[in-house]
This record gives structure tokens, sequence and C-alpha cells, in this order.
């Protein structure tokens, strides 16, 4: 069994680019994508911001070249995007020549058509055809067929650290040789069921977000969809392929603590941080940079910081940074896009800043990285936790 997990190919849509290299570019200029609602109608336009992607549902068909009848979701074009970018990436040119398999993972699922028409299905019978499209393994299987792939195919919904659970799960069917590469990660688009839900846990800022500051207010929604392509050693070798760094490491674990908020300990994070670190081999001065959850909640942030002092101790937490601030919480495809910016603070060798930190948090001596810094990257902790306690990290390396 392969121990060594390549990634190939990556690809991602986002309200900071189209593509992994309008992202990058973005990044590096401190280009954020939080604004306001233009795309869907909530009373809340004008009020709460959001990283919305400012491209229509026909807009993405277009760049798709689906028909114009297509009952695709906005989930599911934005994953499609998200997955044949990572395709095309991995120079993958025949799909179903290996044991090939996709790991998506969606909170929102179908939600924006379900909207749409919920109150249509009784009294107009032809728009029940939409009531499939509901499910989140329905947006799985729309990429899986735009991809052309006969595989497996699978569905992960952990809230949060969907994607890094999707990204496990299919580091694991290589490691034990039921597929031979995997295209894994996850995708969620914005609706207002969802503006609404994380209103009435009053976790939303009014403003921008500032992680890890002593004066954070919430979360901004966001909408992406990213994935990469894990793949064995073998095929690798086979095909001399270009890697772009491996997955070295990955933990899950549930402190079971509450439904929405983090343990005070941060117990679930510091057991998959732990975890990670374990089946990576590597030891804790090895991390050159944690992407960290860093939603910029009361509760998150501090768990998370809490969690990374017993995990490094606090002089010596590594260089951190979160990303949310310039794409919003992007909820199951979080993991994802974190998953793409940590590859490329690799490949470029740069922390990418932490926007709009302004004070310490009063509760440790805890700093992000708030500019742009260039710095050798060999090995980035990424940090991914969801309701319910679900808490994943993941570490990827350059060799």
């Amino acid at each position: 069994m392969s121990q060594k997990i390549a990634i190939t190919g990556m690809g991602i849509i986002s309200s900071i680019g189209n593509n992994v290299g309008e992202n990058l570019s973005s990044l590096k200029n401190g280009k954020h994508g939080i604004s306001d609602i233009e795309l869907f109608e909530t009373r809340h336009a004008g009020n709460i911001k959001t990283g919305e992607i400012k491209l229509s549902n026909e807009e993405l068909a277009q760049k798709l070249q689906l028909d114009e009848g297509n009952n695709a979701t906005r989930t599911s074009l934005l994953g499609m995007i998200a997955a044949k970018e990572a395709v095309e990436s991995a120079d993958i040119s025949n799909i179903n020549e290996y044991k090939t398999g996709l790991i998506s993972s969606t909170s929102v699922g179908g939600m924006d058509i379900t909207e749409k028409y919920f109150y249509s299905y009784e009294d107009f019978p032809e728009k029940q055809k939409y009531i499939d499209s509901h499910d989140a393994g329905n947006s799985s299987l729309l990429i899986a067929d735009y991809l052309g792939l006969k595989g497996l195919v699978s569905t992960i919904s952990t809230a949060c650290s969907s994607a890094a659970n999707a990204i496990m799960m299919g580091a694991k069917l290589i490691k034990n040789g039921i597929l031979d590469r995997v295209i894994v990660g996850g995708t969620d688009s914005l609706s207002k069921f969802t503006l609404n839900g994380f209103n009435t846990l009053m976790i939303l800022t009014d403003s921008y977000n500032t992680p890890f500051d002593n004066n954070r207010k919430g979360l901004n929604l966001g909408e992406a969809a990213a994935f990469i392509v894990l793949e064995s050693d073998e095929v690798v070798k086979k095909e001399n392929k270009k890697v772009l760094g491996y997955l070295s490491g990955y933990g899950n674990a549930n402190d079971a603590h509450h439904q929405t908020a983090s343990s005070e300990n941060g117990q679930g994070a510091y057991l998959a941080m732990e975890k990670a670190l374990k089946i990576s081999g590597l030891k804790k001065e090895n991390i050159d940079y944690i992407n960290v959850h860093g939603t910029a909640t009361p509760n998150n942030d501090l768990s998370e910081g809490i969690a990374m002092i017993r995990i490094f101790g606090e002089n010596h937490v590594p260089e951190f940074s979160s990303t949310k601030a310039f794409t919003g919480h992007t909820l199951a495809a979080a993991a994802g896009i974190e998953a793409v910016f940590s590859i490329l603070a690799m490949q470029n060798n740069m922390i990418f800043p932490n926007l709009n930190f302004k004070t310490k948090m009063e509760e440790f001596d805890l700093v992000p990285v708030t500019t742009l810094t260039e710095k050798e990257i060999n090995h980035v902790l990424s940090n991914s936790f969801g309701f319910g306690g679900n808490c994943s990290t993941l570490i990827f390396s350059k060799s």
C-alpha cells in the first residue's frame, strides 16, 4: 500500500476569483470578495455582506456549455467549474483509465432551487422534478456526470469540516487500494435559508469579518467550490505526473460539546491536530504555517487559539492566518478552498495575510500574520471545524 498521497491537480471558484490563478492574484494583492448581496432576493440585502460570486446561474451554465434547460443547482454548477479545472490541472485526458472516484461535500445542497419552487410543488406538478435536486448527493452525481466519471461517487456533509473529511476519505481509499486516484473537495452556494439560519444564531457580523481580533463580531457567509486531485505513487510514477504537493497527514475528532459551539478548551481541535501530526510523522516544529479555521466568531477563535497553544505551546505557535476575511466562510467548501490556498502558500513560499486584524485577543498572546509574508514553507497545517463538534485537520507537504 502506498503511504504517500500525491496532489496532482486543483481547481477553485470563489468570491475572489473564478480559477486558481485569479484566486492567487487576489491573495497576493489583498483583494477580498466580501460585498453586498446582489444575486438573490433577501430582506437582508444591503445590511449583511457576503462572499458572493458575481456570476448568475445562467452565466455559470454558459461557462460550462450546458443547455439552457439544465436543472442544475447553483451548488452543482460551482462544483462542476472547480472539478473541471482540477481534472484539467492534473492533465487527466481519460478520467476512467484508472480506478477513479469523486468524494464531494456540501451543506447547502440544492437549497437555492428548493427555495425557488417549494411553494409551487403542490399547485404545479411539473415543478416536482426539482425535488430530486434538493439532497446533498444530487450535486455530486451531477459533477461526476459532467466529468464523465463512471467510478465511485460519494458525498460527505459534516457542516464546515465537510471538504476536509472528503479529502481524508479520498486519501484512505487510495491507501487501501480501493482507488488509484480521487477528486476530492466541496461546493456550497449562498441561499436565503443559510443566511437566515446563521443570522438567527447571531454569529454574522454587520461589517467585514475580523478573524482573531479581540473585537470580532462574527462571520461573513460565502459561496465557493474547490477540488484537488489525489493520486497514488504508482499512477504518478507510471504517468510521470507533475506533483503539486502531498497530503501528509489528517485527523478527525469530535468533542461532542454543543450543537453549534466549540468546547472551551478546544478539545476537538486539539485531538484533530494531534492525530494529523501523528499520521504525518512530522514533529510539531516542522509546521511552517497554519491556515486556521478562523471564522471571526467569539467562540471559534478563542477555542482554536487555546487548542493551538495546547499543541505547540504559547510561545511556539507557528505563523498563522485566516483566509476567510478574503472569501467569507464557505461552509462545506471551506476546507477545499483552504487546501488550494495551502498548496499555493507552499508553491509560492508565502503566507497570505489575515485581513482586518487590529487588536490582539485579551485571552492569549497570539497575533496572526497581517501582511503578505515571504517564507520557505514546506508543511502547512489547515484546520476546519464544523457544527456538532466535527473537527478536522489536514497537513500538506512539499515532499
